[in-house]
């Protein structure tokens, strides 16, 4: 076994392309990824971070703001997705009301 550490991502296929970034303490970005090194430490451009709920930390909202090019701390990086062929859909494991 060699000693070099490999990433488990491999975003090389990501790179130009836009990615959501959740990072700890509930930020949400999107951005463009331009680099990245094995510790995970992003690059990305033209990012716009989406703002939370005053009244529920753990909620974003619609609203968002424009940050421009960033680089996000590999230890602060929970989940990298890409944008492209992603859609919200409901939590099917919602009880509905009275059941």
């Amino acid at each position: 076994m060699s000693g070099r550490k490999e990433t488990v991502l491999d975003l090389a296929k990501f790179v130009d392309k836009g990615v959501q970034v959740k990072l700890t303490g509930g930020r949400l970005v999107t951005g463009t990824l331009k680099g990245y090194d094995q510790l995970l430490n992003l690059v990305l451009d033209e990012a716009v971070e989406f703002l939370r709920d005053p009244e529920d930390p753990l909620k974003t909202t619609d609203q968002t703001r424009r940050i421009g090019l960033i680089v996000c701390r590999g230890t602060a990086v929970m989940l990298v997705s890409p944008t492209d062929g992603t859609d919200e859909i409901s939590n099917p494991f919602i009880q509905p009301d009275g059941a």
